[in-house]
């Protein structure tokens, strides 16, 4: 098996460059045409462009984590360069969101940007007669995937005000829909995938996905990513059947799944996420509420680490650095076995089976050195509990503000400051109009 590596990402940019999902035409670039990939691709240039596809994926993550997380009061991003992040993101007094900001122009084209490395990637590999068909199955399998959670990012920051999903001809843009029709068309591209991956040879490398290398892996991949999809769309029992199908393992080791992973090497890019402990300028720290509510004895502090001096800006402030991600190198997980457990936890309670919903709770308290769940047995009260052990667990992992939208509880978050304000959605950005 060849070794690829994210140096090769460079040759794909020149095709997809900028990619809003409008139409924008910046020539050659110097790099292959697309004409020469969608022909008839070698298994080389199907691994560069899949290759390609991986490294654009960590492309802007650090403002689509930000934005979640500082909207979902997580944490706060403190800048001396960029004030937005503490008053457009917060709500402060007359701010708003507004729709050509950095916060949302930027992750938003980057995610497009790797939707039209798929749809190239499912091209070329479809086109080409230099592979096997089962050989096909495992590219496209894998490019449907990705599109799909690359599409489900920007659902999650536009909510009610929708993606285009269909966007693989730059002339003839698809309408934008709307959150649930977005979640629906998500769910079906996955499940489009699942089966392309059920008769298919995976033979290219993976990085981040390295136990996961084969059709099958890749298969348990894809389930767990429709299982999240699932309980956005509040469908319990197709959410523990592709648990079931999926990588989930109440034994396993909760930081075992697949990652976008970092390196030092020449052209390679740095986890976006990592700043040292006691920084002062640019800093990205806890919110307050994050050590003040958490249950004595939970290791899970330890993603909140005290600082050596208050950090403080525009009236907030806190003495905890977020330390989630401790080095440069640092893996950033796309899903991990602890959600898993989280989301069966969560399908169980609400199908009525309350006593494998706490089995699944205890499992993630004992994990962190707690006592077992002691509270009323009651479904609301378990999902209370299943979204406090999400927001420590995931913590600043892309979730908080997510589930207490979907749960209807942003009222619950707290503000800072008077006139401060939690948002529902990002709107569409600028270029989309």
């Amino acid at each position: 098996m060849k070794r690829i590596t994210y140096i090769h990402a460079v040759l794909i940019s020149a095709l997809t460059v900028c990619f809003y999902s409008c139409k924008k035409d910046y020539g050659n670039l110097n790099g292959p045409t697309i004409e020469q990939f969608s022909g008839n691709a070698s298994e080389s240039q199907l691994d560069n462009l899949l290759s390609g596809t991986l490294s654009g994926m960590r492309n802007n993550l650090a403002y689509y984590l930000d934005d979640v997380g500082s909207i979902g009061r997580e944490g706060y991003r403190f800048s001396g360069s960029e004030p937005r992040y503490v008053t457009d993101l917060l709500g402060a007094g007359t701010t708003t969101l507004t729709n050509s900001n950095f916060y949302i122009t930027d992750p938003w084209a980057a995610r497009y940007r790797v939707v039209k490395n798929c749809n190239l990637l499912i091209e070329a590999a479809t086109n080409s007669t230099l592979i096997s068909d089962a050989e096909k199955n495992g590219y496209v399998g894998f490019a449907r995937t990705i599109k799909a959670y690359q599409l489900l990012l920007n659902l999650n920051l536009t909510y009610s005000n929708g993606i285009r999903v269909d966007v693989a001809d730059p002339n003839h843009l698809g309408p934008f829909v709307g959150y649930d029709d977005g979640l629906t068309a998500i769910a079906a591209l996955l499940d489009s995938a699942k089966t392309d991956l059920s008769n298919a040879s995976v033979v290219f490398p993976l990085p981040g996905f390295e136990a996961f290398g084969d059709a099958a892996g890749l298969s348990q991949v894809n389930r767990a990513l429709a299982a999240r999809v699932a309980i956005y769309r509040k469908q319990w029992s197709q959410a523990l059947t592709a648990i079931g199908e999926s990588f989930f393992d109440l034994t396993k080791n909760f930081y075992f799944g697949v990652n976008h992973v970092f390196s030092t090497g020449a052209g390679d890019q740095l986890n976006p996420m990592f700043i040292p402990q006691n920084q002062t300028g640019e800093i990205r720290v806890a919110h307050p509420s994050y050590a003040a509510e958490i249950e004595a004895g939970d290791d899970r502090i330890g993603k909140a680490t005290l600082r050596s001096s208050v950090a403080s800006l525009t009236g907030l402030s806190s003495d905890r650095d977020v330390w989630v991600y401790t080095s440069s190198t640092a893996l950033l997980p796309i899903i991990r076995n602890e959600e898993l457990i989280l989301i069966y936890a969560e399908a169980s309670i609400q199908s009525a089976d309350l006593a494998d919903g706490v089995k699944a709770i205890n499992v993630i308290r004992s994990g962190h050195n707690l006592p077992p769940y002691s509270r009323a047995m009651t479904k609301d009260t378990l999902i209370t509990e299943v979204l406090n052990q999400r927001r420590y667990s995931l913590f600043f992992e892309g979730h908080r503000w997510i589930d207490m939208r979907r749960y209807d509880k942003l009222g619950y978050l707290p503000l800072d400051r008077p006139n401060d304000h939690v948002w529902v959605e990002f709107p569409i950005p600028v270029g989309e109009n």
